[in-house]
């Protein structure tokens, strides 16, 4: 009697704990609150900024918006989002703001001293051509590609990132974030049938794949190479916390970057490396259990540390395409951790309410916390990523 009194209760305390927890807000749901809130608050930020000539949003400096004009390498991100949430509800109002504020890029086709022009042309101009198939939006980005491409040295066989030399440390550095900036590159080698375009894009992202990344498939931020032989000659971590550390939202990059190599060249080296890295990142001891990262991996100041929101919305993009390429018993485990992150990007931990955050859907980020600058503040490449991740993630419960 007393064993079936006590299987009894058993059966009531574990119907009660069921009871207790939370449910789980379904998926469509979810997509669908996260872009209508982005919606509202990009409308907003449209509106705000409609009469300020070639200004484009950036982040929050001294609880004010802060904006930038074309040249800042973030620019391309505001209308590029205004393009997905057209896409994702196309109405009047959308797209006339996906248009204005993507003109303001048009210059940017003429850029040589800046290895951000894919960024800058493909986010904007590239997902209005997809959407569109406006004519002079290819115009801009073929352009574009050829202007990048000057950037390009055949001897390092790698696109120069920044002009300066670090006050005589750097010959020629190159970044794990200009491997972002190849899609404009295959896209164009598509769309012209030059093959210089692929070429370049393909020994640029082998180039960095040799010299950027650690046994364990974290990478460097910056790798100098000597303007003499063509060697690395200087690997360090210049946003992160050392030299040696996992810097967040670098690894990000690198595992976008890689997946999208792969998507556009069919090469298996390049999503060998998009699984490599997704692993390191995963699994990594100093992931967070809502998986949205620390700004560096390595933070001693762990978990008492900034988070990086816009490294969380990177990574799920990324790993919601890699989900879809790899054709392995990990596609399953790569969806589902995505899937984890934009729930955690889409609570109100991190999704702002409307009208405060000065119109930016996402909270904590960080750019640069070693030099003290963007931290734990909104930031427009956040905002982009979050919502082609909620796309993407959209597309995918579609089918």
């Amino acid at each position: 009697m007393n064993k079936l009194l006590n299987i009894s209760m058993l059966a009531v305390t574990l119907l009660a704990a069921c009871q207790l927890q939370p449910k789980e807000e379904p998926l469509e749901k979810m997509i669908a609150r996260g872009l209508e809130a982005s919606t509202r608050q990009a409308l907003s930020m449209a509106e705000e900024l409609e009469q300020q000539e070639g200004r484009l949003p950036k982040t929050i400096k001294d609880g004010k918006l802060e904006t930038s004009n074309c040249y800042w390498w973030c620019s391309g991100f505001f209308p590029g989002e205004l393009w997905y949430l057209y896409e994702n509800n196309p109405t009047p109002e959308l797209k006339k703001y996906a248009e204005l504020f993507t003109a303001r890029l048009e210059k940017v086709q003429y850029v040589t001293n800046n290895h951000d022009v894919g960024f800058m042309l493909n986010c904007s101009y590239g997902n209005g051509y997809r959407i569109t198939q406006n004519p002079a939006y290819k115009e801009v980005l073929t352009t574009g590609a050829s202007s990048l491409s000057t950037r390009f040295n055949p001897l390092i066989q790698a696109i120069r990132s920044w002009d300066n030399t670090n006050g005589g440390k750097w010959q020629y550095p190159v970044i794990i974030d200009n491997m972002m900036n190849l899609e404009l590159l295959t896209w164009a080698s598509k769309a012209t049938g030059d093959n210089r375009f692929r070429d370049i894009a393909v020994t640029h992202a082998n180039t960095t794949m040799k010299n950027h990344f650690r046994d364990d498939y974290s990478s460097y931020h910056v790798v100098s190479y000597d303007t003499i032989t063509g060697q690395a000659h200087v690997k360090m971590t210049h946003q992160g916390y050392s030299d040696e550390s996992a810097w967040a939202r670098g690894q990000a990059w690198g595992l976008y970057g890689y997946t999208m190599m792969a998507r556009e060249t069919g090469k298996p080296e390049y999503l060998a490396q998009a699984r490599h890295i997704a692993d390191f990142l995963i699994h990594h001891p100093n992931m967070p259990a809502d998986k949205i990262p620390y700004w560096d991996f390595n933070a001693p100041d762990i978990p008492n540390t900034p988070r990086d929101a816009s490294a969380g919305a990177i990574m799920a993009s990324a790993l919601l395409e890699l989900s879809q390429l790899d054709k392995g018993e990990k596609a399953e485990e790569y969806r589902n951790f995505a899937i984890r992150q934009l729930r955690s990007l889409s609570s109100p931990e991190y999704l702002a309410q409307q009208g405060t955050n000065c119109n930016f859907a996402l909270m904590h980020s960080t750019g640069h916390l070693p030099g003290n600058s963007e931290v734990d503040v909104p930031l427009s490449y956040a905002d982009y990523y979050y919502v082609e991740a909620l796309m993407r993630l959209k597309r995918l419960n579609d089918k």
